[in-house]
C-alpha cells in the first residue's frame, strides 16, 4: 500500500487544483478500493410504478447481494434518471425516484458506510465522461447494439439518446471502477461493449479504467444460471413490460393484491397438460414456477421438482397467485413506513460521496487528453 501511495503522490505531485481540494482525498479513496474493495454497482429507471418482473429480475436480486457484499465491497445503487428521459416518464419523475429508493429499502437493503445511493443527474461527471466516451467508442459498434435494434425498429427517427444509451452506461460503470454490474440479460451485450471502451481507452493512455468482468463472470457473480427475465402473463415468448398496454400481461408492484392474483389465473399457458420447466416449449408454465421459485426466496429446482409429474395448471396458477399477492401485501405495507425525508437524506449523503469519487476519476480522463 505504501507503494501504491508513492505512486500516487508522484503522479498528482504539483497539481494545485488536487492539493488545495477534495479531490487528492476522493483519489485516495479511490486508489483504497482498487487495493481492497471491489465495487459493485446498479441502477434501475424510473419512469413509472416497477413491475413484478422489473422486482424478481433486478431489484430484488440486488439488494441481496448488496447485503451479502457490503462488508467487504462498495455497493453503489444509482437512479438513473437521465437514462430515464429517453422516454416519456410516468408522472413525476421526482416522485418516481423517492418511490424507487423505497422498493429497495422495503425490500431489505441493509444501509451501512459502505452502500451509496444516489442520482445520476446529481453526478455531473457521467454526463462529461459519456461525452469523451463518445469520443473513443464507434458508430459501428453502437448501432449493433440489440436495444438500439429494437427501440428504433418501425419509426422514421428516434431520439439520439437512445442511440447513446449505452456510452452513457459505460460511463455510469467506469466513473466508480465497477468490477459487477448485477444486470437482466438484455443488457449484457453493454456491458461488453463498456469493457471494449474500457481497454480501447487503456491501450492508448495508460491502465486508467478498471475493467468490469466478463458477462459469464457477471453471470456467476449474480448467482444465477443466466438473466432472470420473468416473461409476460399473456405473452410468454416477451419478457414482463412496463411499456405494455395490456394490463393483464403485467403485475404492477402497486398492484392491489387481490387485482395481481386474478392476473395470475388468467395467465397463458399451452395445451400440453404437464408441469415442466421448459422456456422453449413451455414458457408460460415455466414462467409461473420461475415467479413461485423467487417470491419465496426458495431454489427453482426445489419448485419444479415439488410440481413434477402433475398435470393441473390450474392448481399451480392458484399457489402462485396466492405467494404474489401475499408478498405485495407485506410488500405495500413496508412502503407505507419508509418517509421522503429518510430516502432524501439517503440521496444528499450518496451523492456526496459519488461527487467526490466520480470527479476524480473523471480528472485522470481529462488529463490523459489534456484538457487539464
Amino acid at each position: 500500500m505504501c507503494g501504491a501511495l508513492a505512486h500516487l503522490v508522484e503522479r498528482f505531485h504539483g497539481m494545485e487544483e488536487v492539493r488545495s481540494s477534495s479531490l487528492l482525498r476522493s483519489t485516495i479513496i479511490n486508489l483504497m478500493v482498487d487495493f481492497y474493495m471491489k465495487t459493485i454497482l446498479t441502477g434501475i429507471r424510473s419512469n413509472s410504478v416497477l413491475t413484478l418482473g422489473n422486482y424478481l429480475g433486478a431489484l430484488l436480486p440486488m439488494v441481496r447481494l448488496a447485503n451479502k457484499h457490503s462488508k467487504d465491497s462498495q455497493i453503489n445503487i444509482f437512479v438513473p434518471d437521465l437514462h430515464s428521459i429517453i422516454s416519456d416518464v410516468d408522472g413525476d419523475l421526482r416522485e418516481n425516484i423517492i418511490r424507487t429508493i423505497k422498493y429497495y429499502l422495503a425490500a431489505g437493503l441493509e444501509i451501512n458506510e459502505n452502500v451509496h445511493i444516489y442520482r445520476q443527474s446529481y453526478v455531473p461527471a457521467h454526463s462529461e465522461l459519456c461525452w469523451i466516451l463518445n469520443c473513443v467508442a464507434t458508430m459501428g459498434e453502437t448501432s449493433r447494439m440489440t436495444q438500439y435494434k429494437e427501440k428504433s425498429k418501425g419509426q422514421e427517427s428516434c431520439n439520439v439518446g437512445i442511440f447513446d444509451y449505452p456510452i452513457l452506461m459505460a460511463a455510469d460503470i467506469l466513473l466508480y471502477s465497477a468490477t459487477y454490474v448485477p444486470i437482466g440479460e438484455d443488457q449484457f451485450q453493454h456491458i461488453e461493449l463498456t469493457r471494449n471502451i474500457a481497454m480501447r481507452f487503456n491501450h492508448k493512455f495508460g491502465e486508467i479504467f478498471t475493467v468490469p468482468a466478463k458477462t459469464a463472470d457477471q453471470v456467476k457473480f449474480m448467482e444465477v444460471s443466466d438473466g432472470i427475465r420473468i416473461r409476460d402473463l399473456l405473452n410468454p415468448e416477451k419478457k414482463m413490460s412496463k411499456s405494455t398496454k395490456a394490463e393483464n400481461s403485467k403485475i404492477m408492484l402497486d398492484d392491489d393484491p387481490a387485482k395481481a392474483a386474478k392476473k395470475i389465473m388468467s395467465a397463458t399457458t399451452d395445451s400440453l397438460g404437464k408441469v415442466k420447466f421448459d422456456m422453449f416449449n413451455q414458457p408460460g408454465v415455466s414462467n409461473l414456477l420461475q415467479i413461485e421459485a423467487l417470491v419465496n426466496d426458495v431454489p427453482l429446482q426445489d419448485v419444479v421438482s415439488a410440481w413434477a409429474g402433475t398435470t393441473r395448471y390450474g392448481d399451480l396458477k392458484s399457489k402462485v397467485a396466492e405467494s404474489v399477492s401475499k408478498m405485495l401485501v407485506d410488500f405495500q405495507a413496508k412502503m407505507t413506513e419508509i418517509s421522503d425525508k429518510q430516502v432524501c437524506e439517503l440521496l444528499e449523503k450518496g451523492e456526496k460521496y459519488a461527487n467526490g469519487v466520480a470527479n476524480a476519476k473523471l480528472l485522470e480522463v481529462q488529463r490523459a487528453f489534456h484538457l487539464r
